[in-house]
């Protein structure tokens, strides 16, 4: 990690730390999870949550905040984001937040402990990295995940081997 992404991930972290900013996403956290509970077939749940929240100023290029609630035992399979660089912080449970590519993925282990290292709590998936959450827990697993694009224009692209291109898009707030 560079130390300017460091310093990013660091902002990011601070702008967390706020007891009304995580109190907000913590009722967020239970509405996506109720969510997901609803729909039995689901592997993930998400909801953008408004920049206006965060007490402290975010860095220039944050576009949208989500939270995402992922089903405890799940694999949610391949994704990249074409049009976004995604930082994401585990923020309840923990899981494995892969990185690379279908037959070599790297593991990426985060965890929700406040006072362990950044690295172990924060990833940063640069645009077009293929990534894939995998929690072998059996809680789900909230993740606060901030973007460089609008909520509305965040693409999600995974393998479809079915099309031409090999993939398919979609946005992930006209899919719910």
């Amino acid at each position: 990690m560079t130390a300017e992404e460091r310093s990013r991930l660091e902002l990011l972290d601070a702008a967390l730390q706020s007891g009304s900013v995580r109190d907000h996403i913590r009722s967020v956290v239970v509405r996506v999870s109720e969510a997901l509970a609803q729909k039995k077939d689901a592997l993930m749940s998400w909801e953008p949550i408004p920049l206006d929240i965060f007490v402290t100023t975010l860095p220039a290029e944050i576009r949208s905040a989500w939270v995402f609630v992922l089903r405890a035992g799940a694999d949610t399979g391949a994704e990249r984001h074409p049009n976004s660089h995604q930082r994401m912080m585990s923020f309840e449970g923990s899981g494995d937040f892969q990185t690379g590519e279908p037959g070599k993925w790297q593991s990426n282990v985060l965890v929700s402990d406040p006072d362990a290292p950044l690295e172990r709590r924060w990833i940063s998936i640069p645009m077009n990295v293929w990534h894939r959450p995998v929690i072998n827990n059996a809680a789900d697993w909230a993740v606060v995940s901030f973007h460089t694009v609008p909520a509305e224009e965040l693409i999600e692209e995974r393998p479809d081997d079915s099309r031409e291109a090999g993939t398919r898009q979609m946005k992930y707030l006209k899919s719910e």
